[in-house]
């Protein structure tokens, strides 16, 4: 690739990309696909698509889709108008739903056909929403009310937006699981000289004839920027499949000619859990890039499907702090903080951890004139994320004598499953609307599969019998498919401190036991629905 001039913002890198590499493949999406020219000219339609809407600078759209270019679009497209969008969970609904539309003051709503029903469920009007857009997947019949997205949005002018970006804007909000209230949206803006960085990082860990592949969900960071944002960043195509696919996960990555993917949670031990084939390793993938890979499955997977994993540790919510293991740390190892970061393990009371012991990350704020964790409309959570010079991940580590890194925990109570941050207010403030519920307490317990399993202590109301089938009826009806628990021991008591504070560590040492209710043995036919 040319050497790139000073790109300012990503706007700048998608247009000089598309002079670059006008007819090269950016996007492979089954069979179709779109060039760096064509990708280029489809964000200016959606900024602009938005603007003949009535939309001005500021305002928010968001996005409730599947994995699809469209999707795209939208998300690199948007802040070309000036305007910020926000990616939603495709599982949530009810409450969860509402909130982030709500508390995100979006005034725009782009979903797909099959998932409308789950905001025309939602008591109206909902926020500020004034619009809604339907992506159409079948040939069904536009929602009263609503606009066809290709029609009436992403059908405008492919010209360049007349808006001049500004520094600092909103580009888009990413909200995260809440762990101790409702989830937090993380703020992210304009930046000088932001994108020369992300273009750095993709030069180190892209080579100019790799092709990217994702299955994961783009209303995830990992697909929706470190997949496609550093395909555009090194100017290199990228395979977009709708979702993750134990048995056929090969298959694409083969069609596609994929030589990288990302692989996060659970999806190593699903695909080491699938049955052996002799032509395992023959695929086209040298790279793996992975997070949280269980210390046991490590070589077992490099072996037997030919690849090579580096490990690395980052968070949406973690101010650029990355943490990587490309081969030069030990297996199970995260490796070390790039290059020109302070930082420090700690213990409870702000003092650092010896060498072995298990303390929080903290890292220095890289600039002191910028607060490198913004949470929307939440100075209160930002406050308590960046404390003086620190910012705090929230996550425990241990080090070894060569200073590379563990990761060991989470240190809320915020669980992990199937890939997904689970949050244990959210479990139980369901679970505590059924009408049998007087409290609960939602934790953890390992899974067979590296991540969480959702265990709940219940304690029903006096005089009232608990019914546990019906409980997770309830469950499936109002949470995402991901957080319904698996595990329920009924309880007379939830333990609490002086100060009313759930005590938790008890609970999940003790975990699983023999009085343990399983709602996998206990309601077999009972199958979770992902929508």
């Amino acid at each position: 690739m040319t050497d790139a001039p000073q790109l300012n913002y990503f706007s700048d890198l998608i247009e000089f990309q598309a002079e670059q590499h006008a007819n090269k493949p950016y996007i492979l999406h089954g069979d179709l696909v779109v060039t760096f020219g064509e990708y280029n000219r489809a964000t200016a339609r959606a900024a602009n698509g938005l603007a003949s809407h009535g939309a001005r600078p500021g305002d928010g759209v968001a996005i409730l889709m599947g994995n699809c270019p469209e999707y795209l679009y939208l998300f690199y497209g948007l802040p070309r108008g000036g305007f910020y969008s926000v990616p939603i969970n495709v599982a949530l609904k009810g409450d969860g739903l509402r909130y982030i539309l709500e508390n995100s003051e979006v005034k725009y709503l782009v979903v797909d056909d099959d998932l409308y029903p789950k905001f025309a469920e939602l008591a109206q009007p909902v926020g500020a929403i004034r619009k809604v857009f339907v992506r159409r997947t079948q040939n069904s019949t536009l929602p009263l009310g609503t606009f066809d997205l290709n029609d009436d949005l992403i059908s405008a002018s492919p010209e360049k937006p007349a808006h001049l970006i500004e520094p600092n804007a909103i580009t888009h909000l990413m909200y995260t699981s809440g762990t101790t209230g409702f989830p937090k949206g993380v703020v992210n803006r304009n930046r000088l000289g932001g994108v020369m960085q992300f273009m750095m990082l993709s030069n180190f860990m892209i080579q100019e004839d790799d092709t990217l592949y994702t299955c994961l969900p783009l209303f995830h960071a990992n697909a929706l920027v470190l997949t496609s944002g550093l395909s555009m960043c090194r100017g290199v195509t990228f395979g977009l499949e709708k979702r993750f696919s134990a048995s056929k996960f090969w298959e694409p990555i083969r069609r596609y000619g994929a030589t990288q993917f990302n692989a996060l949670g659970a999806m190593i031990p699903i695909l080491m859990k699938q049955p052996q084939r002799p032509d395992d390793a023959d695929n086209p993938v040298r790279l793996v890039n992975s997070a949280a890979c269980p210390a046991n499955l490590w070589e077992p997977f490099e072996k037997r499907f030919g690849v090579k994993i580096w490990e690395a540790y980052g968070a949406v919510d973690g101010g650029g702090v990355l943490i990587m293991n490309l081969g030069t740390a030990p297996v199970g190892s995260c490796g070390k903080p790039l290059p020109g970061m302070v930082w420090k393990l700690i213990d409870d009371n702000g003092n650092e951890v010896p060498q072995g012991g298990i303390g929080e990350l903290v890292t220095q704020v890289p600039d002191r004139d910028s607060r490198p964790v913004e949470y929307y409309k939440n100075p209160e959570a930002s406050a308590k994320k960046v404390k003086g010079d620190w910012i705090y991940s929230g996550d425990l580590f241990y080090t070894d004598a060569d200073g590379n890194l563990y990761f060991v925990d989470r240190k809320t109570d915020s669980m992990r499953r199937r890939g997904e941050n689970i949050s244990s207010f959210e479990v139980e403030n369901i679970i505590e609307k059924h009408p049998a519920v007087a409290e609960s307490a939602a934790f953890g317990v390992p899974s067979e599969l590296g991540e969480d399993e959702v265990m709940i202590w219940v304690k029903p109301k006096e005089g009232v019998k608990l019914d546990l089938k019906d409980l997770m009826r309830h469950c499936a009806e109002n949470m995402a498919y991901f957080m319904v628990p698996r595990f329920v021991d009924v309880v007379d008591e939830i333990p609490r401190t002086g100060t009313l504070r759930v005590t938790k560590a008890d609970m999940k040492k003790r975990g699983v036991t023999k009085r343990t209710w399983d709602r996998e043995r206990e309601m077999p036919e009972f199958k979770l629905q992902k929508k």
